[in-house]
């Protein structure tokens, strides 16, 4: 009878991560509708990092041939979006700037450098100008 209990404990373990992997495929097809860039298929927790080889810049400019000068990769958890295109670059930095400015916030810079008030990570604004 314990070794019925033996072998039913790896179809358990095999099961949830089943199950985790479904929900995750569900969960990030309804990010698909979003107002988002294109960007190149990925797999569900790593993103695109598999898809990112040496050089880099080639890998870069044969997705922006493929998907246009402005498109989306998620380097694990994280998006990022890479622009190509020398005008659509300027209007990152001229009319968004400040959206582009911000640093993400992050659990070190709340720990180790008393709660993103450092230089190196403080969100752009009063703060970040008079550190400066």
């Amino acid at each position: 009878m314990e070794e019925a209990k033996w072998y039913s404990m790896p179809l358990i373990i095999f099961s949830l991560l089943l199950l985790f992997f479904i929900l995750k495929l569900l969960t990030s097809k309804q990010e698909r509708y979003k107002n988002l860039p294109p960007s190149p298929p990925g797999l569900p927790i790593i993103g695109h990092l598999h898809l990112l080889k040496e050089p880099l810049h080639q890998t870069l400019q044969a997705f922006s041939d493929k998907y246009g000068p402005i498109l989306l990769l998620r380097l694990g958890p994280k998006k990022v979006v890479v622009v190509t295109s020398p005008s659509a670059v300027e209007e990152c930095f001229t009319k968004n700037d400040v959206v582009f400015a911000n640093r993400p916030r992050s659990l070190a810079g709340k720990h180790l450098n008393y709660n993103n008030t450092n230089m190196g990570v403080a969100p752009y604004g009063e703060l970040w100008r008079n550190l400066r």
